[in-house]
């Protein structure tokens, strides 16, 4: 019986004058396992990402915050101390993060009613949940 290719099957092998031999190691690469879904492993690790729902501070919470937030600003010429956790929007989904963060207030920007402090993080009122502003940091 014979075969289609028995014509060739005992013929040298070609190798090119002009173009290098290609190395094993490149010929195995071009079998290797391809991520044929682009970005599938990033979309599934982000919808399981988890973000925290904004709580809306009750009414006795806005007034203690309130009240703090005056006594910060009446004492803003001492760039007083305080600790504040506020939260961060998640820029991809519903939701965010809680962070907490301390330090001295530089200013606040009135208008856009952002606390700014020394280091340069700035903070919107509006985004805060808690407010701590331990009194001994104060000219009395």
């Amino acid at each position: 019986m014979t075969d289609t290719y028995d014509d060739i099957i005992d013929m040298p092998h070609h190798v090119s004058k002009t173009h290098p031999q290609m190395s094993r190691r490149d010929r195995a690469a071009q079998f290797s396992p391809f991520a044929a879904l682009t970005g599938y492993e990033d979309a599934v690790e982000e919808a399981g990402r988890l973000t925290n729902r904004r709580h809306v501070p009750d009414e006795d919470k806005t007034a203690r915050l309130d009240r703090i937030m005056g006594e910060i600003l009446e004492n803003l010429s001492v760039h007083p101390f305080i600790y504040v956790t506020y939260f961060i929007p998640d820029i991809r989904k519903s939701g965010g993060r809680y962070a907490e963060y301390s330090g001295r207030i530089r200013t606040f920007d009135e208008y856009n009613k952002i606390l700014i402090f020394e280091d340069g993080t700035k903070i919107a009122v509006c985004d805060i949940y808690d407010l701590d502003f331990p009194q001994k940091n104060c000219k009395n």
